[in-house]
């Protein structure tokens, strides 16, 4: 299957094309671009087809949260490149990647209205989550945000949260819990899709070479949430082409105890990754890490480990339209 639609992203500090300008645009952080996001996505895709006008998402980088606590910075679920190619595969034209500092976070209210929704992006229409604030001290309300449309001549839509069906509001914090758990089915159903990384292969110390497993290694952020095992994967190439998998998230116990690092071995395949930028969806963990006694140990649990990620794979249905346009 070819990937996903390619989106244009933009500076929030270069010139706006004018191709994208006059569009509806869609504002918020979307870290993991989950149901919730969805739901607010969704509502800017029908109100752009309805009007034919470009379909443009608003967001901000680094996270706002990050910013002002730089001790703990927000473990990002969504790096802005998985983001923005998400958001093409939910048909979005464009993403304005707004760079956000202290100074930025200080400007009033009508000022972020003027000057980026107005002047810079001249939206026809802006649809945002039911509790968006901005501006200094976030001032501005989901109501000045409505106000200020009428003002300006822009529409606004609010987009009230979305529950899991139990009644609990879907969450980029909840999401990040399961996946610190190593329950990444349940994050897959809140998200809508697969969890997906991504990264450029580097080359290691080759031990799964010697092993007979010779694997694709990325380096995940340093505050990658991700519980440490071994996972059922799906991998998708640069050129859009597919290759099942398994993957060990970990240390290597076994021999170095070293910096962690994600390592898949793909099914069926013989080549040269290096360089090339990669995203792995995650279908299921199948176990914890665990030290082995011997190689020849650890190499027989891998023949199992790859027994059942073929398992899961072959038998793994798409969890929505998204999912199937990422991981299918």
């Amino acid at each position: 299957m070819s990937a996903p639609a390619a989106i244009a992203r933009l500076s929030g500090e270069r010139p706006i094309p004018a191709k994208f300008q006059g569009g509806v645009v869609a504002i918020g952080n979307f870290d993991g671009v989950h149901r919730g996001h969805q739901a607010v996505l969704a509502s800017a895709r029908e109100i752009a087809r309805a009007e034919a006008k470009p379909l443009i998402c608003l967001t901000f980088e680094p996270h706002p949260r990050t910013v002002f606590n730089p001790e703990r910075p927000v473990p990002r679920l969504t790096p802005a490149p998985i983001r923005a190619r998400l958001l093409g595969a939910l048909g979005f034209d464009a993403v304005v990647e707004q760079g956000f500092d202290r100074d930025f976070a200080g400007i009033e209210p009508e000022t972020f209205v003027k000057a980026i929704l107005v002047e810079r992006l001249q939206a026809a229409h802006v649809v945002a989550g039911f509790d968006f604030h901005y501006g200094a001290k976030r001032a501005g309300t989901p109501q000045t945000l409505i106000t200020s449309g009428e003002r300006h001549g822009f529409g606004a839509t609010l987009v009230p949260a979305i529950d899991d069906g139990g009644g609990e509001t879907i969450s980029s914090s909840r999401i990040r819990a399961l996946l610190e758990a190593g329950d990444t089915a349940r994050a897959a159903e809140l998200l809508g899709y697969r969890w997906t990384i991504g990264g450029s292969v580097s080359e290691g110390q080759r031990l799964g070479r010697t092993l007979g497993y010779p694997t694709a290694n990325i380096h995940l952020m340093p505050d990658t949430m991700l519980k440490f095992g071994i996972y059922a994967v799906r991998v998708r190439r640069a050129d859009g082409t597919i290759h099942d998998g398994v993957a060990s998230f970990g240390r290597r116990p076994t021999f170095d105890n070293g910096a962690a690092l994600f390592e898949t071995f793909l099914f069926d395949f013989s080549g040269d990754l290096y360089g090339e930028t990669i995203a792995v969806s995650i279908f299921e963990f199948l176990r914890g890490e665990e030290k082995f006694d011997t190689a020849e140990a650890l190499v027989a649990q891998m023949d199992v480990d790859s027994e059942n990620a073929k398992a899961v794979l072959a038998a793994a249905a798409p969890l929505s339209d998204l999912d199937r346009a990422i991981s299918f």
